[in-house]
């Protein structure tokens, strides 16, 4: 038997008793339970158990602990409806809801260097204290990410080279001994024959994962803050195989990043026992149908994207429900000026216009103005009202940064490096039925030379380039106005900052 069914046969004997004991008083066989805590805040926390039909081992997946990588928890999403015939999932999609929302790594630190005692005891410390416990019961853990660049063993460029984690999968040994119990755990030989198997569904050279090993238990390691992270935790702490699975953020597609993870993932089941049924992709745009709003404890009303929703001033409203087309994990939906950036099930008293906005993780999906009517609403009186004959309002530009997504509100800066690619893709305004009578002017860049409209959507916009001094702020040729106008008036704008190329954040 080789020295990896050795490992799995050691494996399996040691911890089914244990499985056992812990995941009867959870689930049935074939059955599954989903845990939710912090319920209707900004860290909103669900655990998916998948209990297959026949026992083996237990694997867990963690998505979103860095909120701007989505290849990560959307391929965990993907896990978390599976069903199993052999073994167990432990799926957490959204380690970090709050940095999703705000499409940040982590407004307040890096989660995944949290994992080492920490002294502070705030809502970050206590999920990484639920997922302690949850890796406490599990035989492999795989954390997703996206990481910058291309992993190469040799330095090419600066997106290739050792320093860079896209498309690898990364472990903190090749060969693991225990000081304690003396287990061996043969990380490499394992990451190796994944990445082999998965590699053949990959036709993309350029594409192709990699073993990374970080080395992390040596003292010479590159990468001494991995001893702060899940990985190392569960790999030091309770002897289980620990692998990060890292797409590249260079690959624009979220689509292709989740296919990736899923032939890793699935090659990750196979060589531990576990046997899915295989789930599917779904990245289709998020589709709002309608918000369920309570108003004053005895009225429902249902709001679709772009309405108006009619109150009086002091009313007391609490989303109740938002039912979505295509998605049932990561919405939130913001009262803005009020509460946190997920207002869901909580009560407030309105006291002055304002709007709702649906959001899909970091995506802003939709949005529901929130009127003070000129006159007494009562019970029984139209809440919804018709959009009124106005101008519309920009609410947030969707551009692509060398394709990575970033949503932009009106008002609001983008740093951007010299040298990126710029394009602006959408433009969401608060009334839909005028979207095609906007123009997105990108001040300073001509799209078509031959016939300048001043629309600049879908066109690629270099920052090195010929950009036209004159049309920057100041005329530095640092800061250039986007305008977005409607039937000739101007309805929102976002300010392009350039800034000069910085070292890149690695994890």
């Amino acid at each position: 038997m080789s020295a990896m069914g050795n490992f799995l046969s050691r494996l399996f004997l040691v911890s089914s008793v244990s499985l056992w004991l812990c995941l009867t008083t959870a689930a049935l066989r074939g059955e599954s339970v989903h845990k939710t805590y912090f319920e209707n805040t900004d860290y909103e926390l669900h655990v998916y158990e998948i209990r297959g039909n026949e026992p083996g081992p237990t694997m867990m997946i963690i998505g979103g602990i860095q909120g701007n990588e989505p290849g990560g928890y959307l391929s965990a999403d993907l896990y978390a409806d599976i069903s199993l015939q052999i073994g167990n999932l432990l799926v957490v999609p959204r380690a970090n809801f709050y940095a999703i929302l705000l499409n940040q790594r982590g407004p307040n630190g890096d989660m995944n260097r949290k994992f080492a005692n920490q002294r502070a005891y705030d809502t970050e410390t206590r999920i990484v204290a639920i997922l302690k416990e949850l890796i406490s019961r599990s035989d492999v853990l795989l954390n997703l990410h996206d990481g910058t660049g291309f992993f190469r063993e040799k330095h090419i460029d600066n997106f290739r080279n050792p320093m860079r984690f896209g498309q690898s999968i990364i472990a903190d040994a090749d060969i693991y001994v225990s000081p304690t119990s003396g287990k061996t755990i043969y990380l490499g030989e394992i990451a190796r024959k994944i990445c082999a198997e998965a590699n053949k569904h990959i036709p993309e050279k350029e594409y192709k994962f990699r073993f990374n090993n970080h080395n992390t238990i040596s003292t010479y390691t590159l990468h001494p803050e991995q001893r702060l992270s899940a990985t190392y935790y569960s790999l030091t702490n309770h002897e289980i195989p620990s692998f990060g699975i890292e797409s590249s953020k260079e690959i624009p597609s979220n689509k292709t990043k989740m296919r990736h993870k899923t032939l890793v993932i699935n090659s990750f089941m196979k060589e531990f026992g576990i046997v899915p049924e295989n789930p599917k992709v779904l990245v289709d745009n998020p589709q709002l149908n309608h918000l369920i709003v309570l108003i004053n404890g005895t009225e429902r009303v249902a709001v679709k994207n772009g309405e108006t929703l009619l109150l009086n001033r002091g009313d007391r409203v609490i989303i109740e429900h938002i039912d979505m087309e295509n998605y049932k994990r990561g919405l939130a939906a913001d009262i803005i000026g009020w509460g946190g950036m997920n207002d869901l099930g909580k009560p407030f008293t309105i006291n002055f216009p304002t709007r709702i906005i649906v959001r899909k993780d970091s995506y802003k999906c939709a949005s529901v103005k929130l009127s003070l009517s000129r006159k007494e609403m009562i019970a029984g009186d139209p809440r919804v009202a018709e959009l009124a004959l106005r101008m519309p309002n920009l609410e947030f530009l969707t551009i692509l940064v060398d394709g990575e997504r970033h949503e932009v509100s009106s008002g609001d800066t983008l740093g951007v490096q010299v040298g990126q690619v710029l394009e602006i893709i959408e433009a969401v305004i608060d009334q839909p039925s005028f979207g095609k009578s906007l123009i997105v002017n990108f001040k300073g860049f001509v799209g078509d030379k031959t016939n300048n409209t001043g629309q600049d959507l879908g066109y690629k916009i270099p920052t090195d380039g010929d950009l036209m001094l004159k049309y920057s702020l100041n005329g530095r040729g640092r800061a250039y106005p986007i305008v977005v106008s409607c039937l000739g008036k101007d309805i929102g704008k976002v300010i392009v900052r350039l800034v000069e190329p910085q070292a890149l954040i690695t994890k």
